[in-house]
């Protein structure tokens, strides 16, 4: 694969902490993605905000408010993942939807492209710059924009399951599912929005365990241990 995208979940970047950052976390996740830049592969990604901030459980203020907000936290975490990719002697770039001073730039395709083929690695935050869409909605619309072969998601949570595993100690694991299934099933891989968004565009996804060791470039090699959602 050429190009892909990583979606990486607030909560498996805080790792046991909960909330805010787990250093060595974000690290581990740098080298591996650094092993995928040397061997040509392009990479962008989306974070999610859940170790900062979960708005939509708070009915103390607009929802409005609750999701500008929620867009933040992720640009937070994406200057604070890329600053550690720079750490680790990697090129890196932020790109929002809206204007955010001097510490992003206005994404755009030709943009995005133009940092891809640098060998950059591009981080998209903010979501999709709207309320009412979350961020599952933002790495589906930012991987078919950009022409991604496929979406890494990266969980707290090993695959797709029929039901909670953390509920029930029954649940049973797919090695693969189709979107469609998903949908039927409302198995939550990704919001509705975003399913459907990734049905229609034949975006597939690959959900995986990120605390696994190397389950990054793992699943990039061909040793992959999640669930395969196929379009």
């Amino acid at each position: 694969m050429r190009r892909v995208l990583l979606k990486l979940s607030g909560e498996a970047l805080a790792g046991d902490k909960k909330t805010g950052f787990d250093e060595d976390t974000v690290r581990r996740v740098a080298l591996q993605v650094k092993q995928l830049l040397e061997d040509g592969i392009q990479i962008g990604i989306v974070t999610g905000g859940g170790n900062f901030w979960r708005g939509r459980t708070s009915e103390a203020i607009d929802r409005v408010k609750a999701d500008q907000i929620g867009m933040l936290a992720t640009v937070m975490n994406c200057i604070y993942v890329s600053e550690i990719f720079r750490s680790e002697g990697m090129k890196t770039a932020v790109l929002t939807p809206f204007e955010c001073g001097c510490f992003t730039k206005l994404f755009s395709k030709d943009r995005a492209d133009k940092y891809f083929e640098k060998g950059m690695v591009v981080f998209f935050a903010g979501g999709t710059g709207h309320p009412y869409f979350s961020t599952d909605t933002g790495v589906v619309l930012r991987a078919v924009e950009v022409s991604a072969d496929v979406i890494l998601l990266a969980k707290s949570i090993d695959g797709v399951y029929d039901s909670d595993p953390k509920i029930n100690p029954a649940a049973r694991k797919y090695d693969e599912i189709s979107i469609d299934d998903v949908i039927a099933g409302n198995l939550q891989v990704v919001d509705m929005t975003a399913s459907i968004l990734a049905r229609d565009n034949k975006m597939p996804m690959w959900v995986f365990g990120l605390n696994e060791t190397d389950s990054i470039v793992n699943t990039m090699k061909g040793r992959f241990s999640g669930t395969k959602v196929t379009v």
